[in-house]
Parts: structure tokens; sequence; C-alpha cells
């Protein structure tokens, strides 16, 4: 096949295998307090998963370099090497944490893109963004201040700021952040990990929730970029380096620290893909539940180019699992 050739429209529901894999390897890790053995389960497992794959796909937003992570690292190769080349961003579980303490919103995620369409972040870990659905696009500004975003979102979906709640990451660096939400008079829902499920409970029309804020992981901003496309939401962001030799690296790498980084500029692709299977209960989606000779998911499956957002609920049984997939449930 043609190296140029574009992602083909099943593309995701292949991809969809490869979260139900991470989930199902990380279930049986839940509340058990071990959120490395979780992670490095479900990162065996999507590996495996991804080598079945139609595609040729390179890791950028991964576990680090080759050197550091012995995962699922930055550039490495994954797919059968047939079909199209694409970017891959992995969060084998968005919310390990999450999962070991046996909380709400752990999911296993995965994104694709055409290749080289998604943002090189160049080592700087961290991202100040601003996430919305569809009925708010185009009424956010991430240079404006919280009170101004808070109105302007209010005003946009026709509710009073006082019904208007934000999603943020429970972090004493956002100690400011929550004061301002709150002297705006919105509300706040305050998580303690996986600030992807937040940036897609804020664009999900089943939410409660109305906007994500805050400063998260820049390669979980990338992800929610593609799920934002896919959903018709907007996710705004800006580099934040946690310090100076972050801040130096970032300059010397050519980043401009005040632009503002748009979905498009985070993923400039037309035809994306995004997968989210759950691994614990949340607001999004059901976690694993497990039967004496089985399991069942349950995963969110989407596409930009037709804008589809699918729900999908599998039935695995644990036999098949372990003879052609090899994933010991």
């Amino acid at each position: 096949m043609s190296s140029k050739e574009a992602p083909d429209r099943n593309l995701a529901m292949e991809l969809v295998r490869v979260t139900e894999a991470a989930a199902l390897a990380a279930g049986r890790w839940v509340g058990r307090g071990d959120k490395n053995s979780g992670d490095g389960a479900a990162v065996d497992a999507m590996r495996e998963l991804l080598s079945t794959v139609s595609m040729r796909g390179t890791v950028v937003i991964g576990e680090g370099e080759k050197d550091e992570a012995p995962m699922l690292y930055n550039g490495e190769v994954v797919g059968n090497g047939e079909g199209p080349e694409v970017d891959v961003a992995v969060d084998p579980i968005d919310g390990t944490t999450l999962m070991a303490e046996g909380r709400p919103n752990s999911i296993a995620v995965i994104a694709v893109s055409e290749r080289g369409t998604m943002f090189d972040p160049s080592a700087v870990f961290y991202m100040n963004k601003i996430a919305v659905g569809p009925a708010a696009k185009g009424a956010i500004d991430i240079d404006q201040s919280v009170e101004w975003n808070i109105n302007s979102v209010a005003a946009a979906k026709g509710i009073d700021v006082a019904d208007l709640t934000v999603v943020v990451l429970d972090r004493p660096r956002h100690a400011e952040l929550i004061s301002e939400i709150r002297e705006a008079g919105a509300k706040i829902r305050l998580i303690s990990d996986g600030d992807v499920a937040g940036a897609i409970a804020a664009a999900g029309d089943y939410s409660t929730v109305d906007m994500l804020m805050g400063i998260g992981g820049t390669p979980e901003g990338i992800i929610s970029a593609v799920a934002m496309k896919c959903m018709g939401g907007e996710i705004q962001g800006k580099l934040w380096p946690k310090d100076e030799a972050e801040r130096q690296k970032a300059l010397d790498a050519g980043h401009d620290l005040d632009r503002v980084l748009t979905n498009d500029i985070l993923v400039s692709g037309e035809n994306s893909f995004f997968c989210a299977t759950g691994v614990t209960n949340g607001d999004m989606l059901r976690g694993v539940t497990y039967r004496p000779n089985g399991a069942t998911t349950r995963s969110l499956v989407m596409r930009s180019k037709s804008g589809t957002v699918r729900t999908v609920e599998a039935v695995h049984q644990t036999s098949k699992l372990r003879e052609f997939a090899r994933i010991d449930v």
C-alpha cells in the first residue's frame, strides 16, 4: 500500500480492541494499591494488540524516551506494518492512582491521527488547559480571566453561572484557580487524577460538567484534543514548564510559551481516532466487570472525519482471550 494512504474508516474499530485489552489486563489490579503493576499489565496488553492493527504507527505521545522507559516509548513503531502511516498517542491507564485505589474514572486510552499531525511538546510535561463541549465552542479564550471564561461559557450554553460546573485537578497549584472559580459564582468538581476523562466529560451531553480548567499533563492535553475534534468540542492550552530547566529546554526547542495551542495545533489532522475503555466505573464509562467465564467492557469509539461517537459494550470469553490475544484476565 502507498505510504500516502489515509487512515481507513474502520481503523477505530480495530483500535478499540487495544483499549479493551489494556482495561481487561488492568482490571484485575483495581483497588489493590499497586498502580505500577496495573499500569504495566495494561502496557503489555496494549502492545500485544497494537501489533495486530493494520497501520504503520509511531508512538509520539508515550512513556518517554526508549532509554528511560521500558514501556510504550516515544518513537516506538507499532502496528502490523501494513496500512496507513499514523501518529499514535497512548495512555494505557489515564488515572493509575484511581485504578489502584478503586476510585471512579480510570480509563485506558489511545488516539491516532495522520503521520506528522500531533504536536511535539519537546519534554514540557505540563500544560495549562481549558476545554468545553460543542455548545461553548468559540466561547473560550485562555488569555482571558477565569471570570470572563465562566461568564462566556454560561452565556453560550444558556445557563446561569451558578449552574455551571468546572472540573479541576485537585492540586496545590490550583488554589488560586479554585478561589477565582468560586468568586465568579460557578461550581467546582475536584478530581484527583484523570484529566482526559475530565475533558471528555466537559464535552459530553451525558455529563453535568461544563468545562475543564487548570494545569495537567501535556500528553493528556494532546490526547484530549483528538477527543475534542471527534466530539465537536474545543480545547486551548499553553505550555507550562515546571521549573527553569524545563523552561529553558522549551525555549531551546523553539517553543513560544505565550502561544495559544488550539485544537488544530495540538492535532492538525482531519482524520483522527479516539478510543477509551473504562477500567473503573465513572461518569463516562462503566468499568470492567467479571463473570466466571469472562468479562464485559464498555468503550467509547470516535472518529473526527465523520463526527461519529460510538459506545461499544463487549463480552469477552476468558479462554478465547488467552488463546488468541494472549491476555490473561
